[in-house]
């Protein structure tokens, strides 16, 4: 997904609705218009919010630091922070690597997020600086980096956006499992989902490596977040079919690497649209797109659906980037929120 410094370029149970004797899970998203489903689905230990029904929520990514005119379109009730990243090559967790976790504005921010009832999520990660798991030297020191931005957030939901080179770093993959199986262990209430590239054909073999080290580490993870954007240059096709494409190939190796239900794969999956134009040439996401995926996530029980992000749902006026700040299609404002909360 991208970022705000520069555009991006036999297992432990997954799910603990299948069988309580599983391991509890944590679901990663929700929305108080569209409420998750009870502790026999995807997360045993999501928040209440989360837990109230089987509807897809809906959950957008914001900014941490700026506020738009458009995150609350749609009304979601989870809000996807971004990005916690190492502050330089410290073992030090900051927002975008420009401010600290504790930054009064920031709080202030995600104060404002919450006045009418929401919830944040505090995403680890994305396309541009060092996460975390690459810079800390230990899973002691790695676990409590991650909750001090929890703490700073109020926050029991953890994302892990990982991608590019911390993707296919073995030792940081394996390092992060390591960390948050022990913030696990101290925050029960702990709610993790992994957000990962997708193309068509499903997730890429490192993706699916990461997975299965989580589960060899005991992590409880809730849900599994595919970014459905930026294919690459031949899949200039229809961005709504891709995504829908992309959705039913991941689902199928959820179920193999978790060796669950269908079901259960679909509520453990989550989807992230990069709205309007993408980075690669050629692809658009447009209203169409997202309309076209939140009837076929809620068609299927898809645990969440998601965007990059409230700050481009806008249309572009003269000067306006469209990989930064709108979205480069003709749009009212907070037209992609309105449409993929359904």
């Amino acid at each position: 997904m991208r970022s705000f410094l520069k555009p991006m370029a036999g297992l432990t149970c997954l799910l603990a609705l299948a069988a309580a004797g599983c391991s509890a899970e944590s679901n990663s998203s929700s929305d108080a218009k569209h409420p998750q489903q009870s502790t026999t689905s995807p997360s045993a230990s999501a928040s209440a919010s989360e837990a109230a029904s089987s509807v897809t929520g809906y959950a957008p990514y914001v900014s941490a630091t700026d506020a738009s005119d458009n995150d609350s379109a749609g009304s979601p009730s989870v809000y996807n922070l971004a990005f916690v990243i190492a502050d330089g090559s410290d073992c030090t967790p900051s927002w975008n690597g420009t401010n600290a976790v504790g930054d009064s504005s920031v709080t202030s921010r995600i104060s404002a997020l919450k006045e009418d009832g929401a919830e944040v999520r505090v995403s680890f990660g994305g396309a541009s600086g060092k996460e975390l798991a690459e810079t800390c030297s230990s899973a002691a020191k790695l676990a409590a980096a991650y909750s001090t931005a929890l703490d700073a957030a109020g926050s029991s939901l953890a994302d892990f956006d990982v991608e590019g080179d911390a993707l296919t770093d073995s030792d940081s993959v394996d390092l992060r499992s390591e960390a948050i199986a022990l913030l696990q262990k101290q925050r029960s209430d702990l709610a993790v989902s992994f957000t990962l590239p997708v193309m068509p054909s499903g997730l890429d073999a490192d993706s699916v490596a990461l997975l299965e080290s989580a589960n060899n580490h005991s992590v409880q993870v809730s849900t599994v977040n595919i970014m459905t954007m930026n294919y690459g240059e031949s899949y200039d096709g229809d961005m709504g079919t891709y995504a829908i494409t992309s959705a039913k190939a991941a689902q199928k190796q959820l179920k193999s690497v978790f060796g669950t239900d269908n079901s259960t794969a679909w509520r453990a999956l989550a989807l992230t649209s990069m709205i309007g134009t993408n980075d690669v040439a050629g692809e658009t996401f447009t209203l169409s797109d997202a309309a076209q995926v939140r009837e076929f996530a809620e068609s299927k029980g898809v645990a969440w659906v998601s965007m990059w992000a409230t700050f481009r749902d806008q249309q572009c006026e003269e000067g306006g980037d469209a990989l930064t700040n709108c979205s480069g299609v003709s749009q009212s404002a907070g037209a992609f929120g309105e449409a993929l909360a359904g």
